[in-house]
């Protein structure tokens, strides 16, 4: 495989303001690649970099073997698709999906093959002589996706794109998204906020918070192994457990006193997700809420002046009030700064 998307210590500015640090990664070609992070973190700002929509304080963008900085947005053979669709009204599906070749003055045929060739792929071919009002959010964010399919560009840049569509919709949009790739082949950068999202779609991926990145990897190595607390509280839902803890050895001792049965020495933060915690014998925790999702429950506890969640399979025998163990069965151990340590 041939590097698709390269990131060589970018960095964007906006006066003394830093909104990009040093951003390294690369990407083969083909990958389906996420951005992630919360409101704010810097992810749409690197994606309009890479669009060419900001211009890079600093460092190397590379396209391939080809370095894109100073190149024009319409040089970069990228396209773009929006959370707000950006369709013109007045045109019909078929003159929206057209459009980015007529602008280029490709010849008649070229743009109806590419235009017949897109809405087969998308489902859209019955939708061709219908209007942007006429369609569901869905059907839009499709024809959005057509416009820049029918370019065939060498990467897809989607930001946000499933954030305007409703739960449902959201799921349906995600495995079409995953069929769209393995049809096109191409590079795909997807921005969103939606850890979710994330999981479900990347190939690898890259976290961000306030512009620095956190980790990149496959959503297995962040799920299973991550970097940091950043990671590890943002990547899953629920969250990963968090408890400061004071390491005893064969056991740790929360702040509140409570004995967990865990090896460690000196103070350090226990991490352990929902999924791997058993609720046994004892008495260390409080039932306080227990959530029925159908076939799993979530049992919130109290360990001790700490919030824990338990994620069960139904049918749950603990009861509200009720006095509980637990047992971890994966944990990870961080440091005072953050960072993983074991």
């Amino acid at each position: 495989m041939t590097a698709g998307l390269a990131f060589h210590a970018i960095e964007k500015r906006y006066g003394e303001t830093r909104v990009l640090e040093r951003i390294d990664a690369a990407f083969e070609e083909g990958e389906y690649v996420v951005l992630v992070g919360p409101s704010g973190c810097g992810k749409s700002t690197l994606l309009r970099c890479i669009a060419g929509l900001e211009e890079i304080t600093s460092g190397d963008l590379l396209i391939g073997d080809r370095r894109v900085n100073d190149l024009a947005p319409k040089d970069r053979d990228v396209a773009m698709v929006f959370q707000s669709y950006a369709l013109y009204p007045h045109m019909t599906v078929r003159q929206n999906m057209a459009f980015p070749l007529e602008i280029r003055k490709r010849p008649r045929a070229e743009i109806d093959r590419a235009v017949e060739e897109a809405a087969k792929m998308l489902e859209l071919s019955h939708l061709l002589e219908r209007k942007p009002a006429q369609l569901s959010g869905g059907q839009r964010q499709r024809v959005a996706m057509g416009r820049a399919v029918v370019r065939r560009p060498r990467v897809f840049l989607f930001d946000e794109p499933l954030s305007n569509l409703d739960a449902s919709l959201r799921h349906h949009m995600r495995v079409e998204l995953k069929r769209l790739h393995r049809a096109l082949g191409s590079t795909i950068v997807h921005v969103t906020h939606d850890q979710v999202e994330a999981m479900t779609l990347a190939d690898r991926i890259l976290v961000l918070n306030h512009g620095v990145v956190q980790q990149v990897g496959t959503p297995r190595e962040l799920f299973d192994r991550p970097a940091n607390q950043f990671v590890a509280t943002f990547i899953g839902s629920p969250s990963m457990n968090m408890v400061a803890v004071e390491g005893r050895g064969d056991h740790v001792v929360t702040a509140g006193g409570a004995r967990l049965d865990v090896s460690g020495t000196g103070a350090f933060t226990l991490g352990f997700r929902p999924t791997d915690v058993e609720l046994v014998a004892g008495d260390a925790a409080t039932v306080d809420v227990v959530e029925s999702l159908g076939p799993e429950a979530l049992v919130h506890l109290d360990l001790a002046g700490a919030p824990v969640i338990a994620q069960l399979r139904e049918p749950v025998a603990q009861k509200v009030g009720e006095r509980v163990g637990l047992r971890p069965t994966v944990v990870h151990r961080f440091g005072a700064d953050g960072q993983r340590v074991g």
